[in-house]
């Protein structure tokens, strides 16, 4: 899991959250296992967003994914 090291901050539910974006932007941007620096970009991108009130889970990978698409 990609977000094993942040459990002390968010709740078990946050966690399933924040890593379903996080498993289907991996998906849609095909990031492979073996692209760690990328995935954990992407993760602290989720984060940072959802830290900074973005909580509706279509809203926050609309977002994270047009930043990446932008950024490309």
């Amino acid at each position: 899991m990609a977000f094993s090291k942040y459990t002390g901050i968010f709740t078990s539910g946050e966690m399933a959250f924040l890593q379903r974006i996080f498993d289907q932007l991996c998906e849609e941007h095909r990031l492979a296992l073996q692209e760690q620096g990328q995935r954990d970009q992407l993760a602290h991108e989720i984060i940072q967003a959802f830290e900074n009130g973005v909580t509706d889970e279509v809203e926050l990978r609309q977002l994270i994914s047009k930043r990446r698409t932008a950024g490309a």
